[in-house]
């Protein structure tokens, strides 16, 4: 069996998902996981977890899933394994950083782990005041690049705006750690990063926060944190 990962435009009402799961079957495809990644204008962005008894018929299940009304066809990537629920792989991951026991081990991991849970094509871990990335993971952009898009990102935020800034050729997706004082940065070619993944990145972010600031800082001087992202 080829496994494919299928991310999908939808109508936001009844029977869409069923009318799309009815035309991977026609294919004779098994749809054997759903993501619900964004809701909301009357639509959603949902990825699929397809199995296909040939790799050969997904050109044939992207045409039949698209002719359902209303339906639009983001992305496919092919997969060697099936993906593991990103529940349970979050879980995991959290478990990893709070079992750090040294602040640059944390930060490496926050990176390698964040970059493999979200499938980024790299990651950072950045310093606003330092000279360098404190952490790279993948084919991250210039340090210039890297700290003119925090800037950017956080004079964003100040002046009202969500934050969200388009990046060329990765979209990308950041939060902050408040106590630390760092943002975390995700990119990624030719795949947004939806509000779901927004958000567990934030999570990920106040995790890693909280446990840094256990191992670096004394109790009377940790502060309750507060996690902006975009």
């Amino acid at each position: 069996m080829a496994t494919f990962v299928v991310r999908v435009w939808l109508p936001d009402r009844p029977g869409a998902l069923g009318a799309v799961a009815s035309r991977i079957g026609a294919v004779r495809g098994d749809l054997t996981g759903v993501d619900i990644l964004e809701r909301g204008a009357g639509r959603a962005i949902d990825e699929l977890v397809v199995q296909l008894p040939d790799a050969a018929l997904c050109d044939l299940m992207v045409s039949e899933v698209s002719q359902v009304d209303g339906v639009d066809v983001e992305d496919v990537r092919a997969v060697s394994v099936a993906p593991v629920d990103p529940r349970l792989d979050a879980l995991e991951t959290a478990a990893h950083l709070v079992e750090r026991e040294d602040p640059n081990a944390l930060l490496s991991a926050l990176g390698s782990r964040a970059a493999r849970d979200f499938e980024a094509d790299w990651a950072a871990v950045v310093d606003p005041n330092a000279p360098q990335p404190l952490v790279t993971v993948g084919g991250a952009p210039p340090a210039a690049w890297v700290f003119a898009f925090v800037k950017g990102a956080h004079a964003s935020l100040n002046n009202g705006h969500d934050g969200e800034l388009a990046a060329s050729p990765a979209d990308v997706a950041w939060a902050d750690m408040a106590a630390a004082a760092l943002v975390i940065l995700l990119g990624r070619d030719g795949r947004p990063f939806r509000t779901r993944e927004r958000r567990q990145l934030s999570a990920l972010a106040r995790i890693a926060d909280s446990r840094w600031a256990e191992l670096v800082m004394p109790r009377s001087e940790r502060v309750p944190l507060l996690t902006r992202t975009g």
